[in-house]
């Protein structure tokens, strides 16, 4: 707990209105995106990198965690106080302080969201491209912890491929900057990319400078359908093979689609073994050739159906069973264990065929939707977590779908992180040496174990967050 001293420290540096005690307040950032709960011991909102350093001068004082958080939209679990402590919310930090044209760059406080950034630009005619499915309440802060991807990742790659710098406060309290603002820079180790991913265990980001791209003059979405999942795979493939890289390659599969249809209504056919949402984007002549280019692709593998969306709202509505899925899928049971596994886009088939072997095994509704154009699947294991023993099922059928998923060249998490959900895992990937290097790393950068500790390798099992404890 927080006593009482600390407690008047806090509200020297931040002001009285900008710290709570009361247990209301505290839960409401006791959990994310996972509904995970721990409850932490207080609640604390600074406005200046010169207040956050303070906070964490008197963490390493004191003794006690500091949890950074954005909107909590995470799915690993990355912003939940597993130890207790002070729960860092950075969203009154929220300005865009320069949309700079002529250098093709924005700079912002971390809590701006992401959506808001996106709309500013594209007032000027510039965009940026990263477009997480939370983007219309996530913040950047909290994208750039996570690198955060999204549908567009396919053509315009994910967060870290935009941050050209960083305002950044170490654990220890000291305020650094890192990276640029020029399209080149080689100047030392690069501590901006370092950072960006490491999920708020190396620092709290105060100032993001990230890289804008001209808007495209125009888009084109299309629906295709198919009869099996092969035949979707196959498409995706040869799409990217005949040197087109749509702006998105979204898919859905059978019991998404069933899922989607009972939810909406709209017309989607039940018995389709899985559906493609395909966008291109650039110049309109080669937006018309590609999009008629990606028809006849869709065509010769036996889609029952490739619509193109005529206008905008057209387009709109082709979107909204992609969109749907997230309030879909609960529909068939309270939990969903959402992973996001990535292969390499030509063994997307096959990593399908063996989730669905594996659901099969363990007597288990796993549902699958994500970025196919980079390979990127949702999987989502649909459970009771009330029935313990379902619940251990679903955990075997985790590993097992990761296993297979390295085993195929892959990662166990193209977008969503490590946090506390995937920790336990993290060894089957990179070994116990590189382990170790990033534990290494963290001792550098924070000796006391004082920011977000518990995170991507915990101190404690994993498994009882997993049952909610």
């Amino acid at each position: 707990m927080i006593d009482k001293t600390i407690l008047k420290h806090m509200q020297e540096i931040v002001g009285k209105d900008n710290v709570f005690e009361d247990k209301e307040t505290r839960t409401c950032y006791s959990y994310d995106a996972t509904n995970l709960k721990y409850l932490p011991d207080l609640i604390v909102y600074p406005r200046t990198p010169e207040q956050v350093s303070g906070i964490l001068k008197l963490a390493n004082e004191a003794r006690f965690p500091v949890i950074p958080r954005g909107a909590g939209t995470g799915f690993t679990g990355g912003t939940l106080p597993v130890a207790g402590g002070v729960v860092l919310v950075l969203t009154k930090m929220n300005k865009i302080l320069k949309i700079d044209p002529e250098n093709l760059l924005a700079v912002t406080e971390p809590g701006v969201i992401t959506y808001d950034l996106q709309q500013e630009v594209e007032k000027i005619g510039l965009f940026y491209p990263p477009d997480p499915a939370s983007l219309k309440s996530s913040t950047l802060g909290g994208n750039v912890a996570e690198c955060a991807g999204g549908p567009r990742a396919v053509k315009y790659g994910v967060t870290k491929d935009y941050v050209l710098g960083l305002e950044v406060v170490l654990p220890m309290g000291e305020i650094i900057s890192t990276g640029v603002q020029t399209v080149k820079g080689v100047v030392g180790y690069d501590l901006t990319k370092l950072l960006v991913g490491s999920e708020g265990t190396l620092g709290v980001i105060t100032k993001i400078i990230l890289r804008l791209l001209p808007l495209p003059k125009s888009k084109r979405t299309m629906l295709a359908i198919f009869p099996t999942i092969e035949a979707a795979a196959n498409t995706v493939s040869q799409v990217i093979s005949s040197k087109i890289i749509p702006t998105t390659l979204e898919f859905m599969d059978n019991p998404c689609i069933r899922c989607v249809e009972d939810y909406l209504h709209i017309g989607l056919p039940v018995e389709a073994g899985a559906l493609l949402i395909i966008e291109v984007d650039g110049p309109p002549e080669v937006v018309a050739q590609d999009i008629q280019e990606i028809q006849k692709i869709c065509q010769a593998n036996g889609a029952i159906e490739a619509k193109v969306a005529r206008d905008n709202q057209e387009a709109e509505e082709l979107w909204k069973a992609r969109r749907a899925v997230s309030a879909a899928v609960v529909k068939i049971n309270p939990t969903k264990i959402n992973e996001d596994i990535t292969v390499p886009r030509s063994k997307v088939a096959e990593i399908l065929r063996r989730v669905e072997a594996i659901a099969k095994k363990h007597s288990l509704i796993i549902v699958n939707f994500g970025h196919a154009g980079d390979g990127n699947i949702h999987v989502n294991v649909m459970i009771d977590r009330r029935k313990k023993e379902e619940e251990e099922r679903a955990h075997a059928a985790v590993k097992e779908i990761f296993a297979a998923t390295l085993e195929l060249g892959g990662t166990l998490s193209g977008e969503h992180g490590i946090g506390i959900t995937k920790a336990p895992y993290v060894p089957m990937e990179l070994g116990d040496m590189g382990v170790e290097v990033m534990k290494r790393i963290k001792k550098a950068f924070d000796p006391n174990n004082i920011l977000n500790p518990g995170k991507i390798f915990p101190e404690r099992e994993t498994k009882q967050a997993h049952q909610g404890h």
